[in-house]
């Protein structure tokens, strides 16, 4: 969605499938890596585990990370593995920001309802919520502000 090319990363409609690091280089000039995920997927706790060590290994290795979204899908409520990273994130002092995905396959009112629910969680502890942009592969949607995100991150590069 973010580079507007169909079909560059694969998906899949089971989460975890994505198990290794990839790496897009856009304009020969950034690198947009995308992470597997570790939070909803139906792995056993071992493979689970190794892919968080494996994530946070890579993400606390790169001096050169700009910022990190955390996907997060608006149809559920927030994981305690997304938290707990998003915690990781905060006391690593690595820069994060979460797009909310999937946000198409509610209803205003059900993704009002789950927004506000996300939010009221996290505030039990954040002082302040990190930024939050809200997103839809299909429809495109938050993904002009993604992009001005990253230009103003890598400069004219983007």
């Amino acid at each position: 969605m973010i580079t507007g090319k169909k079909g560059l990363a694969k998906t899949s409609s089971l989460p975890g499938k994505t198990r290794l690091i990839n790496y897009f280089l856009i304009n020969e000039q950034w690198s947009l890596v995308d992470l597997p995920g570790y939070g909803y997927a139906k792995l056993p706790k071992t493979e689970r585990e190794k892919l968080q060590k494996m994530i946070r290994s890579y993400l606390s290795q790169r001096e050169n990370l700009v910022c990190t979204f955390l996907l997060i899908d608006s149809r559920h409520d927030l994981q305690k593995a997304d938290q707990e990273f998003m915690e990781w994130m905060a006391e690593q002092e690595k820069p994060f920001i979460l797009l909310f995905t999937k946000v198409d396959k509610l209803s205003k009112t059900a993704l009002q309802n789950s927004l506000q629910k996300f939010k009221t969680t996290l505030m039990q502890s954040w002082e302040e919520l990190p930024t939050l942009i809200l997103t839809s592969a299909t429809t495109r949607q938050g993904r002009d502000e993604v992009l001005e995100v990253i230009q103003s991150l890598v400069g004219g590069g983007g």
